[in-house]
């Protein structure tokens, strides 16, 4: 087992944590989700369909996403990553709320995406604080 492996199975976890393989399967389905309704809405903002301020949602949760693992399993920062997944809760509400008006099915297929992340968020505040 690598550092990372040990160092997570090591935190304490609320006795309602997913085990660990579940989380591959569940961002691999997100991640599909993601790409179509971002990618739409990135190819309306490249249209000019969209302003930039419709689309700077997505752009920030993309980002915050991306950094996560970094921060959680890299730096092995849980307060960091706690405030890196309330950015990620934000900006993908931000986002769900920006687009309604112009393609309300976005908003719709982001629904398990923000069932998990807001489950997640919560987990990982959990971990952070009975980790502390």
């Amino acid at each position: 087992m690598n550092n990372t492996q040990s160092w997570y199975q090591s935190l304490i976890k609320p006795f309602w944590a997913p085990p660990s393989w579940l989380f591959g399967p569940t961002w691999t389905v997100l991640y599909i989700l993601i790409f179509i309704s971002f990618g739409y809405v990135f190819s309306l903002f490249f249209k000019g369909k969209l302003t930039f301020l419709v689309s700077l949602p997505f752009i920030l949760n993309i980002f915050f996403n991306i950094i996560f693992s970094p921060i959680q399993f890299g730096l092995k920062d849980n307060f960091l990553a706690s405030i890196d997944i309330i950015l990620i809760l934000s900006t993908l509400i931000w986002a769900m709320f920006s687009i309604f008006p112009h393609a309300k099915w976005v908003t719709f297929i982001n629904i398990p995406y923000l069932l998990w992340v807001s489950f997640a968020t919560v987990l990982q505040i959990t971990v952070t604080y009975f980790n502390w």
